[in-house]
């Protein structure tokens, strides 16, 4: 079998091994793909592994000999699912594998901008202890999560975690969810769209970017919010209009914000987010704790193991 890694680098950049899946054929990995060279790359694979690179309906029509699509990650809007059916190919994702990186990085960023560690670690650095009349001081306010309320948009895998994770910090757990209060643990409360932005004192994006849910976070949302709110998206960044939120930010109508997520990725200089002193930014990292990148090479290489036993597992079309 033949078997073709079209953009493994983001994965794995030489710090993993990706014995799993060469044990299971002929693998041949690339860091990058262009657009131009998908056809000729992926020409002759059986299996073929994408993370990002886009296998639209003429890219699969040009590939007659292909079998399997595996996506190194959860989403899979980047293949088209439905032209590879009817191709008679397989497509299987990686769901769940990043869960508690992603949950990791959210309270990393509602820490940071509660506590301002890093800023506070360089304020000592540059002597300023040292020169303070008392024995303590500090540059911003302080912020004490245990009974702030926390709401979460979209109760998944992730948006669960969160909401164990906050409860354990003794935050008060609300959700807008589909679920229905018997699905859902005692410590959190579902609630209509317009009190999850009225009532969150921290609002975490966890939802998966739909047609009905672009920019869910606009400019009258965010006027429905507290001025000390908080508003975390480690999800996708087309669910925020970043230019309402920068504009809330800047004006202090919002306290502020942690993204791991931009509209568009790498983000252009006109991303107004970029200059926002109340924004953190991340570069889409949540997933990619050393625990998370190993789990999505194992549980791929298993995808395609029981596709080769004539099993399934975690197919998405």
């Amino acid at each position: 079998m033949k078997i073709v890694i079209l953009d493994g680098y983001v994965a794995n950049n030489g710090d993993m091994s990706w014995a799993p899946l060469a044990e299971l054929g002929e693998l041949t990995v690339y860091d990058r793909t262009p657009k131009d060279l998908v056809i000729e790359r992926a020409k002759g694979a059986d299996a073929v592994f994408t993370n990002k690179v886009v296998l639209d309906r003429d890219t699969i029509a040009a590939l007659p000999g292909l079998r399997f699509i595996g996506v190194l990650a959860t989403g899979y809007n980047n293949v088209d699912v439905i032209a590879a059916r009817r191709a008679g190919v397989t497509v299987c994702n990686v769901p769940a594998y990043s869960t508690r990186s992603v949950a990791q990085n959210i309270f990393a960023h509602l820490l940071n901008i509660c506590n301002e560690t890093e800023l506070h670690s360089r304020s000592v650095k540059a002597g300023d202890w040292a020169k303070c009349a008392d024995f303590s001081y500090r540059l911003t306010p302080v912020i004490e999560l245990a009974g702030l309320t926390l709401g979460i948009y979209g109760l998944g895998n992730i948006g669960g975690e969160v909401a164990r994770i906050a409860n354990a910090f003794g935050m008060k757990v609300v959700a807008f969810t589909s679920k229905v209060p018997w699905q859902l643990p005692g410590y959190i409360s579902p609630v209509e769209k317009k009190e999850l932005f009225e009532m969150s004192d921290v609002l975490v994006l966890a939802a998966p970017l739909t047609a009905e849910n672009k920019h869910f976070v606009n400019d009258d949302t965010l006027a429905l919010m507290k001025p000390t709110a908080i508003i975390i998206n480690a999800a996708r960044g087309g669910l925020i209009d970043s230019y309402a939120l920068a504009r809330a930010l800047n004006e202090g109508r919002i306290y502020g914000a942690g993204v791991d997520v931009l509209a568009q990725e790498p983000p252009t200089v006109e991303e107004p987010l970029l200059d926002c002193e109340r924004c953190r930014i991340t570069p889409h990292i949540a997933w990619q704790s050393d625990t998370a990148r190993k789990a999505l090479i194992d549980i791929s290489a298993d995808n395609l193991r029981n596709f080769l036993d004539g099993k399934h597992s975690n197919v998405v079309n």
